[in-house]
């Protein structure tokens, strides 16, 4: 099996990907891709990932892209350690979970991008926009976390891992969040696989 990714080991999407598989106990290789030079837009690369973006996952001759899509095949091919809740409704809330993360919350991730979380934090304060989106995270994650849950749901899944991805946008950068929020996010980093990640070499910016 092999997972392409971003060359910095910067992308939150290959990095769901990547702690999936780490979580499911499945041998993989990694190739990395220099986004910033468009080797994704590469003819050999576009033959490889239908929607030339990281991560793809070359599975024998399957190929797939998008992360979700991705965490899902998995979680459905490989019954080892479960990445979503086997009930439905749970399920279902999970993935509401991860689309959401990925299409809203727009200004926190261009005022609070990846290099907070595996380079350096920002000097810039969030804009009075990126504020209201913050303030919509912590509602939606306050609702989630209801009774002081570690998890999302009864154990971990992968959805822990992509709203803890949002939250530590703020908390390493230093940003206020509820206090419960970023103990949340503090027990999500220090997951094993999580940290995985966190540890991988990267090339200077």
């Amino acid at each position: 099996m092999l997972l392409y990714v971003d060359a910095q080991y910067a992308s939150p999407y290959a990095m769901s990907v990547f702690v999936g598989l780490k979580e499911k106990g499945i041998p993989f290789d990694m190739q990395t891709l220099d986004l910033g030079a468009g080797a994704n837009r590469s003819a050999d690369y576009a033959a490889t990932s239908l929607t030339q973006r990281v991560p793809t996952l070359v599975d024998g001759d399957f190929r797939l892209s998008e992360s979700s899509a991705i965490t899902e095949y998995l979680d459905e091919v490989y019954s080892c350690t479960a990445l979503y809740p086997d009930e439905p409704e749970a399920k279902a809330r999970a993935r509401q979970i991860q689309a959401w993360l990925r299409s809203d919350l727009l200004p926190i991730r261009q005022e609070r991008t990846t290099e907070v979380l595996f380079y350096r934090p920002s000097d810039a304060p969030l804009s009075d926009v990126a504020q209201q989106a913050a303030q919509k995270l912590f509602k939606v994650a306050e609702t989630l976390l209801s009774q002081d849950r570690a998890h999302l749901f009864d154990a971990w899944c992968i959805a822990d891992v992509d709203l803890a991805v949002m939250l530590n946008r703020l908390v390493l950068n230093g940003d206020a969040v509820p206090g419960r929020l970023a103990d949340y996010a503090k027990r999500q980093w220090e997951r094993a696989s999580v940290q995985a990640w966190v540890d991988l070499p990267r090339p200077p910016l």
